[in-house]
């Protein structure tokens, strides 16, 4: 799986939240302030070629549906960042949120108490 931009990623949060859409839709949420119309446009396009939308036509509409899951994305991603950041150490990076005042102590607690206790 490919690393999106910050375009595709931006346009691929959107679809996540509203499943089936159109440009339109997916621009109105996003503000044309932020992505102009045809920046969205291609940018759609270039997520369908990378495999992550298929499209259907309905009259001159294209609809867009997601064909990768936002929690599948964050874990290749992540799993990239930890390989490539932390040489493939989860506790390296744990280390670092700490060390840098990211986590704190009752977070990290809580996070071990996640962990033993096996929920998400």
């Amino acid at each position: 799986m490919q690393k999106l931009t910050v375009q595709e990623e931006q346009a691929m949060k959107v679809i996540w939240q509203l499943g089936e859409s159109h440009i339109r839709a997916i621009l109105d949420l996003i503000g044309e302030d932020e992505m102009p119309y045809t920046t969205l446009a291609s940018t759609i396009k270039n997520l369908e070629k990378k495999g992550f939308l298929k499209s259907r036509k309905i009259g001159n509409v294209s609809l867009y549906t997601p064909l990768i899951t936002e929690a599948a994305y964050k874990n290749t991603f992540l799993h990239r960042f930890v390989e490539d950041y932390f040489d493939n150490s989860y506790q390296q990076m744990v280390n670092f949120f700490v060390e840098n005042k990211k986590l704190t102590p009752s977070e990290l607690k809580e996070i071990i108490s996640m962990i033993e206790s096996g929920k998400k």
